[in-house]
């Protein structure tokens, strides 16, 4: 990813719906995800409704995902977690299999779905992308899903 933050996207005070799901797993840098998203979506649209959906791991994201998607009418899903390097490959194969499933969903119903589940080395790597304010992720998928539900709000006109 990139070392510098994306640009918000030209805000629209428009009445948009957003759902973040988010893992309880390692809770103290998903919860800096989860306070940077939320505040960047309030910031572009004071319309916004942002709600929140916690699951227990990151595994557990791409169901809850799935069933927002078919059942809820949302701009756009934003799914949070963090997912820390240990001394085997489980963690490069949940990233995987998450990443993957994410991705799935959001083809088959047609509803963005913004992947902020991050594979990361170290707790410095998590401290700096997910507390930080310089490159914090949560923001910049708040920024992604907010242009996205702008996109396919005009694709749908």
């Amino acid at each position: 990813m990139s070392q510098s933050p994306s640009p918000p996207p030209k805000g629209f005070n428009l009445r948009r719906r957003f759902v973040l799901v988010a893992s309880q797993y390692n809770a103290k840098y998903v919860q800096g995800l989860i306070t940077h998203c939320t505040a960047e979506l309030r910031a572009l649209s004071a319309n916004a409704t942002v709600s929140l959906r916690r699951v227990p791991g990151a595994f557990e994201i791409p169901l809850v995902v799935q069933k927002i998607a078919q059942k809820q009418a949302v701009d756009a899903i934003i799914a949070l977690g963090v997912i820390l390097e240990g001394q085997t490959a489980h963690a490069q194969f949940l990233g995987n299999v998450v990443t993957h499933s994410l991705q799935q969903i959001a083809l088959q119903h047609g509803v963005p779905v913004i992947h902020a589940v991050l594979s990361l080395k170290n707790e410095a790597q998590a401290r700096k992308r997910c507390l930080g304010n310089k490159i914090n992720r949560g923001t910049e998928a708040a920024r992604v899903a907010f242009e996205m539900a702008n996109i396919m709000a005009r694709i749908r006109r």
